[in-house]
């Protein structure tokens, strides 16, 4: 569970609540035709301009993504790794029967090594899925960033809306009130939207992309040098190539 982005939303949450109540209740901030104008007018936009299943995968890919930290640690991987290139080394491909792979891909990768399986083809299929894998994130955060982009927009056709409404009804001061309302009330939802859902998602996205990369190709990689059947510390310097100059000091210490 990440627990950041759990506090960084009930801290948005209680904020915007606590600025409500001091002045005002939470009542006057509900209104149903801003509501619609802005989730349906978000919705429609990025039907549109993604495909149906492409959007609900990217729903549900997003939740995940902001409620679960699962990013792995390079430095980790790379001691695990080392750790199966040794135990290969030792006991050959039947010494991992009862070892535990933290990582469906390296177990993925490991499987291919023990099946005896080409370089080459190792290569082409762990590279292939990661690209995959890439891509369905890649998309998830378009879609994240159009959500954020047509959320304030059409708050803001919200706000024309009730703008028109109150301009036309000028004679009948009864109706000043709720056209105001629809007309103030979209900018606030496209705003809280944008900014406290899917904005940050979108960023986490970005995230979890560099991660991703970074750990697959490294995975990718220690997989090429145990099928090649290289020593635990030749592999260990050359996946320390992955890490920041600093940690890869840490880690040679």
């Amino acid at each position: 569970m990440d627990i950041a982005t759990i506090i960084g939303v009930l801290f948005a949450t209680i904020t915007v609540i606590a600025a409500i109540l001091v002045s005002g209740s939470l009542t006057q901030f509900a209104d149903l035709p801003s509501t619609l104008i802005v989730i349906g007018g978000m919705t429609a936009t990025v039907v549109l301009r993604f495909p149906l299943s492409g959007v609900l995968s990217a729903l549900f890919l997003g939740a995940g993504i902001a409620f679960k930290n699962k990013s792995g640690n390079p430095r980790d991987m790379i001691e695990e790794i080392a750790k199966l290139a040794d135990i290969i080394r030792r006991s050959g491909p039947l010494g991992l029967e009862n070892i535990k792979i933290s990582d469906p891909f390296l177990s993925k990768g490991i499987q291919y090594v023990v099946d005896d399986y080409e370089t080459s083809f190792i290569s082409k299929s762990l590279e292939c899925e990661r690209d995959y894998n890439l891509e369905r994130l890649e998309e998830g955060k378009s879609i994240f960033k159009a959500m954020a982009d047509s959320a304030p927009a059409f708050g803001m056709i919200g706000t024309l809306i009730g703008l028109v409404q109150m301009l036309q009804t000028m004679d009948d001061p009864s109706t000043i009130g709720p056209s105001m309302a629809v007309a103030l009330l979209t900018t606030l939802y496209g705003a809280l939207i944008a900014n406290v859902i899917c904005m940050p998602i979108h960023d986490k996205l970005i995230r979890k992309i560099k991660n991703n990369e970074l750990m697959s190709t490294l995975m990718i990689d220690g997989v090429l040098q145990i099928r090649e059947n290289k020593s635990p510390d030749i592999i260990r310097d050359l996946l320390f190539s992955y890490l920041p100059e600093k940690q890869r000091k840490i880690s040679e210490e």
